[in-house]
């Protein structure tokens, strides 16, 4: 890919951005945007394809090449397109319903191939486009208009899915924090194989502040975990808090209290290939733990995409067959008179 020089405004469409005023998608845009320019790919080189949702609406915005696709069928354009097309930088724009729902067995496939797309999942736990229905990641009990006396069922962990199905990448951020946020996308989009990012974001309308448990900025040091790899878990507004490993599950600890110092604190290691604390991490949940944030999980593996081509590569070097003329003439022919 050819290095060039972008600014974040080079990436944005003509087109009118129509999401509601204070929605999170809005900070999801100008992440990406910051995080495309960045890179130093040329503009012809992205593709953004999206399902159905209000975070697809995403490809009219981005001035590159996109698709907004069908409902649910994202995962399989766009892994498509990028097999296809194994020099493109594939972006997959989806909801919690679009990937989780309908999607759900094009995105643990997408995922378990491991191909070479960036998937960014918007997570705001509600059916936001067609008006207010609960949705897989939706919390046991939520009351929404499909769910009027609370939603019985038991939501989705991404990361878990994520994970369970093979993932090789997978990083979590909120929609707010546009620094980490940028940072995350462009690691991302650096990672050879399938890069799942889970995005907390906030619908005003629909589900106004499901996330400021974590998310409000007045809690947030002392209620989410940002991780870095190699570096030690520590949170907190003092960073006095962080994570040890208690027998065969995390448990949180202050530093100074019952002897703990920095020195017992586990280092974060995404490019662990053993998934298991990778696996407690993604499914950490508050108040019994702070929510980890940040590239969770980042470990090499063969991509479906690559594979395929050095396929197709091997078996033009050994075929006997070269042209359209040496497919015509083989096996049995008649010449007729």
């Amino acid at each position: 890919m050819v290095l060039t020089k972008y600014a974040p405004k080079d990436f944005k469409s003509d087109q009118e951005v129509r999401w509601c005023p204070g929605c999170g998608d809005h900070a999801v845009l100008s992440s990406v945007q910051k995080a495309l320019a960045e890179l130093g790919i040329i503009k012809e080189k992205f593709a953004f394809i999206s399902g159905i949702g209000c975070s697809s609406r995403f490809p009219y915005y981005m001035n590159t090449y996109g698709f907004h696709s069908i409902h649910g069928r994202a995962s399989a354009i766009a892994s498509g397109v990028k097999t296809a097309n194994p020099d493109l930088s594939v972006w997959q724009i989806t909801g919690d319903g679009d990937a989780l729902a309908i999607g759900g067995n094009h995105f643990i496939h997408a995922i378990r191939r491991n191909i070479d797309i960036n998937l960014i999942l918007f997570n705001n736990e509600i059916y936001g486009l067609t008006k207010g229905q609960y949705s897989p990641t939706s919390s046991k009990g939520l009351v929404t208009k499909t769910s009027p006396f609370g939603t019985v069922e038991e939501p989705f962990s991404v990361g878990e899915l994520v994970i369970g199905a093979k993932g090789k990448f997978f990083a979590r951020t909120i929609d707010t924090n546009v620094s980490l946020s940028t940072q995350i996308y462009i690691e991302a989009a650096q990672h050879k194989g399938t890069s799942v990012i889970e995005v907390l974001q906030n619908c005003v309308i629909f589900n106004d502040g499901i996330h400021d448990t974590v998310a409000d900025k007045e809690v947030r040091d002392d209620r989410t975990l940002i991780l870095k790899h190699g570096q030690p878990m520590l949170f907190g507004k003092e960073n006095n808090q962080g994570l040890i490993l208690d027998g065969l599950k995390l448990k949180v600890v202050r530093l100074g209290e019952n002897g703990i110092s920095e020195k017992n604190i586990l280092i974060h290691d995404a490019l662990e290939p053993n998934p298991g604390i990778q696996y407690m991490l993604a499914n950490m949940k508050y108040p019994e733990y702070p929510v980890a944030l940040g590239v969770i999980r980042s470990v090499l593996g063969q991509t479906y995409d690559k594979a395929v081509e050095e396929q197709i590569t091997e078996i033009k070097e050994t075929a006997k067959i070269k042209c359209m003329d040496d497919l015509l003439m083989s096996g049995s022919t008649w010449k007729v008179q």
